[in-house]
């Protein structure tokens, strides 16, 4: 029904930047909330960064101040642009949104396919 394509992983040195995307596609109605998780090794999932429909975000304490979520309404895409990063937001990331389906009565949750970030010098 909806398919989540991400992109924007890599490998970074310390202190240096990256921007990933997430964009949505199919039988999309409306979506909602959009977010960024991720999974280190031997870790749980942690929510990264979120945002509302209506723009309000939200941080995990340790990105706050270096990264920024964003979205693009007309483009079904959410961006997390990460500054000053740091050997421990080395992770697999994946972006979550919530979706109305068209011809469905509630809210879908999709995740995308997870994009590799790995800090290191």
């Amino acid at each position: 029904q909806v398919q989540l394509v991400e992109s924007g992983g890599g490998l970074v040195q310390p202190g240096g930047s990256l921007r990933l995307s997430c964009a949505a596609s199919g039988r999309i109605l409306s979506i909602n909330a959009m977010g960024w998780y991720r999974q280190a090794p031997g870790k749980e999932r942690e929510l990264v960064a979120a945002i509302t429909g209506a723009g309000i975000t939200q941080y995990v304490d340790s990105v706050t101040g270096r990264f920024t979520i964003s979205r693009d309404n007309a483009k079904n895409t959410v961006y997390l642009q990460m500054n000053s990063l740091t050997p421990e937001d080395t992770a697999v990331y994946f972006c979550n949104v919530g979706v109305r389906v068209i011809g469905h009565l509630f809210e879908t949750n999709y995740w995308g396919q997870g994009t590799q970030v790995i800090v290191s010098s």
